[in-house]
């Protein structure tokens, strides 16, 4: 059975002029349906995966209309969207009166240890008996910037044997279904921009505080590259520019995480970059960073943020891969960078026990970096047509 809300919109983008007429929810789903009459009154039904649905928002308001226990998780080493969007969201729900803790799986870097709440994370790995005891007593919890509990490290199994409410948060493709309400949109710019559009479906939009929107904004800006990258929509910087009007400080949080580097950080950039490798057949660049190369540059968590996009800055590459060895793991980290159709959340998903987005995603390998690197390069000819375009 559907439920039907009707409503008006008119809009004009660069391919054609419409009417959304009617909008229909769908219980136990999350899509939209969505009735399109065109100009020419031809009709035509799409789904989005946009928003969340009527029945979800409901559901939510229900839940924190009580007092709640609420522990908030990001992915294993969060990057700026992951940290902002728990701390948008820790702010947002401690304001309506909520017990409310963040735990983080493990550390994050430092450059984004000056975001308002920061400091009441826990670190799961160091401050595991306290973030075990919060989890054991949570009735909700968020998971946000993720959509796999195999994401969480060792808080898997943690987060597994917990009976509380599951509400999941997060633009990357292919979600498990552990969550019992899941906003799931690969659409988005970045997981920041659905915890606006969350608080505004909730109708608080009002209650964004600066503490929220610099938190907001944060997450948004080192996920789209700074609005470079084409996740980057005209609603990304609608959101924006609300975000700025509500007292979110733009230029502190640019300075605050691109402008804090250390000689150590840029003396390590310039030995990636050295490193690089151009396979002109494959239009394809790839960066290796040995273990040893790591310590001789002092390496702190976050230090390589950034580096595989080098790769793209150079004309007609357009596959980009840095290969970073990390023996306490005993994995070789990955990350795929891409423009145009060429898939690496595919490419990462098929080879690399990863996944992500189209144009960005990340991976892992258990064998050594050279052997890790000589498999990678065996795999471009099956690929060589969808990397000459």
């Amino acid at each position: 059975m559907l439920l039907k809300t009707v409503f008006y919109v008119r809009f004009t983008d660069s391919r054609l002029t419409l009417i959304v007429e009617e909008v229909f929810f769908i219980p136990n789903s999350w899509f939209t349906l969505v009735k399109i009459i065109f100009y020419d009154e031809s009709i035509r039904y799409i789904t989005i995966f946009a928003r969340m649905n009527l029945e979800q928002i409901n559901a939510v308001k229900k839940l924190l209309s009580q007092p709640q226990k609420i522990v908030i998780v990001p992915h294993k080493n969060p990057d700026g969207d992951a940290i902002g969007s728990t701390l948008a969201l820790w702010h947002y729900l401690k304001n309506t009166g909520q017990e409310v803790t963040v735990i983080s799986p493990n550390d994050y870097p430092k450059f984004l240890k000056w975001m308002p709440g920061h400091e009441h994370i826990l670190n799961f790995e160091k401050e595991n008996s306290q973030a075990k005891e919060k989890i054991e007593e949570a009735t909700i919890i968020f998971t946000l910037d993720f959509n796999h509990l195999g994401r969480i490290g060792q808080m898997q199994s943690s987060l597994e044997e917990n009976n509380a409410t599951f509400i999941m948060i997060d633009h990357h493709q292919a979600p498990s279904d552990y969550a019992q309400i899941m906003y799931s949109d690969v659409s988005m710019s970045s997981t920041c921009e659905m915890i606006y559009n969350f608080i505004e479906y909730l109708g608080d939009d009002d209650k964004i505080t600066p503490e929220i929107a610099d938190c907001i904004y944060t997450g948004i800006m080192t996920d789209t590259g700074s609005f470079k990258y084409s996740s980057t929509t005209s609603r990304t910087h609608i959101v924006v520019a609300a975000l700025i009007a509500k007292g979110a400080d733009n230029t502190k949080a640019h300075n605050l995480v691109y402008d804090t580097n250390t000689p150590s950080r840029l003396h390590l950039l310039g030995c990636a970059l050295k490193n690089m490798v151009i396979l002109e057949d494959y239009n394809t660049a790839y960066i290796t960073l040995s273990q040893e190369e790591l310590d001789t540059y002092n390496y702190q968590k976050g230090n390589t943020e950034g580096f595989v996009n080098y790769g793209l800055t150079l004309s007609g590459i357009c596959f980009a891969v840095i290969f970073i060895e990390n023996r306490e793991e005993g994995i070789i980290k990955i990350s795929f960078r891409s423009e145009g159709d060429f898939s690496v959340n595919e490419f990462a998903r098929k080879y690399f026990n990863g996944g992500g987005h189209t144009n960005a995603a990340g991976g892992r390998s258990e064998i050594s970096l050279s052997e890790t690197i000589d498999y990678f390069v065996s795999l471009l000819q099956d690929y060589k047509e969808q990397l000459n375009p």
